[in-house]
């Protein structure tokens, strides 16, 4: 991972360095992609179809944004098809999109082995209805917390958070709201996570002061995210399987473990794949090597929306950069800044400048990475010290990452779950939740000294 960061507004194609005039104009397609997705989804929903939002699928929704996009480029001299290429060819553009296929695999597999069964079985037929969620968010948080991914630790917990949701009868959005929360909080205060480390390196902070700061905003809204999930816990107790080996949990074990100890994400969804099949093979009557190949292809079937997506996605993101979008929203939050002196202020300034551009990209490490050099200069200029503006860069970046309806979080736990992205942004009480207590922190703390 490239830790400096560009200065805003620069983009990079093919090796060939842009340095774009800002426009708002350049927004314009991200705009009406979401106007045209989530118009046509609340349309059909206002008309009593329970499906509305798989009227109008995402990535058709797309195509007339990158149609706007690609104008755009061409009118501003960008060279429009090689941007776009470049976007939707972008390593971790491609790194997601493997992770989605094989997260798809190995839950199909799974679930045919019947390893969700002896999870619920073994696991999690005790616990009442009320600690099931609070359960969920500190599983997932402790996973992401160790692994340093949010998207390694939905790929391992959302499989049997579905079948604690279908075996208690828990709304299932109400339960991927609860992991998708956990996932986000411990991907902002992991020392190992990308986010982490773009935040702390571009801003010159030390890990363990950025580390000291977060935990202060995290743990209140952590906390209050654990109490509100057990207030919600209603539903019958988990129904647990009859006739379940329990060694069908050694998979899911076994998924943990190795993400826990560092593994990269493909390697330890790779190796559950396989350990998965196996396991399948031995011990459940009837399966055998086709269907364990049928299980597999019918795992990528299930991705194919979401990284169809991810695909287009990251060629839109990249017309937009390229064509002066970032740009744009950089130079409107530094004139902000500018004008109004004060340590609030900036801190501000750095959570908008955050927020906006992950809203924009859909990826809270590009969004850090592209936005460094302004928030540095930003939090200088403001009396905001390196430590604080890493936690507020990190912080608000993963918040709306984490309610994203077009983020990957989300995408993934709705392709797994074949729900609504959009009810699952609503969800997600812990960003939610974490972005009052960042901004209270932000208004009623006393003045930090600079480190």
């Amino acid at each position: 991972m490239n830790n400096s960061a560009q200065p805003a507004g620069h983009a990079e194609v093919a090796g060939v360095a842009l340095s774009p005039r800002p426009s708002a104009l350049a927004l314009a397609p991200l705009l009406l992609f979401l106007a045209l997705f989530f118009g046509a989804g609340l349309y059909y929903t206002a008309h009593g179809d329970q499906m509305g939002f798989y009227q109008l699928r995402a990535p058709v929704a797309i195509l007339p944004a990158l149609a706007l996009g690609l104008w755009l480029a061409r009118r501003r001299g960008v060279p429009a098809q090689r941007t776009l290429l470049a976007g939707m060819g972008e390593s971790n553009v491609m790194l997601m999109c493997l992770i989605f296929l094989l997260a798809g695999a190995f839950a199909s597999v799974s679930k045919a082995i019947g390893a969700v069964d002896a999870v619920v079985a073994l696991g999690l037929g005790a616990l009442p209805a009320s600690l099931i969620l609070p359960g969920l968010f500190l599983v997932a948080g402790f996973v992401s917390l160790s692994i340093g991914t949010s998207m390694g630790t939905l790929a391992a917990v959302v499989p049997i958070a579905l079948g604690v949701a279908d075996a208690s009868g828990i709304d299932r959005v109400s339960i991927l709201g609860a992991v998708i929360g956990g996932a986000m909080f411990g991907d902002n205060l992991s020392i190992i996570s990308d986010t982490t480390i773009a935040a702390t390196r571009s801003q010159g902070a030390e890990m363990r002061d950025k580390f000291r700061e977060n935990i202060r905003i995290a743990l209140p809204a952590a906390a209050a995210t654990v109490l509100l999930l057990a207030w919600m816990g209603e539903g019958a107790p988990v129904q647990t399987p009859d006739s379940v080996s329990p060694w069908l949990v050694a998979p899911y074990l076994l998924v943990l473990v190795l993400a826990v100890a560092g593994l990269d994400v493909v390697l330890v969804l790779g190796i559950g794949l396989i350990v998965s099949g196996l396991f399948g093979l031995a011990l459940t009557g009837g399966y055998d090597l086709p269907g364990f190949a049928g299980d597999i292809y019918a795992g990528f079937e299930s991705m194919v929306e979401i990284t169809l997506l991810s695909i287009l996605i990251g060629g839109l993101a990249a017309l937009m950069k390229a064509s002066g979008g970032l740009a744009w929203l950089a130079g409107v939050i530094a004139r902000f800044a500018r004008g109004h002196a004060g340590r609030r202020s900036g801190e501000m300034s750095l959570a908008a400048l955050a927020a906006g551009t992950d809203a924009l990209t859909a990826n809270n490490t590009v969004a850090i990475l592209v936005t460094g050099d302004l928030a540095r200069d930003i939090a200088q200029r403001h009396g905001v010290s390196p430590r604080r503006a890493a936690s507020v860069l990190d912080i608000f970046a993963c918040v709306v990452q984490g309610v994203l309806p077009y983020g990957a979080q989300i995408l993934l736990a709705a392709s797994l779950a074949a729900v609504s992205p959009l009810s699952l942004a609503g969800s997600v009480y812990y960003c939610w939740l974490l972005a009052i207590s960042a901004i209270g922190f932000m208004l009623f703390s006393g003045r930090r000294r600079s480190n």
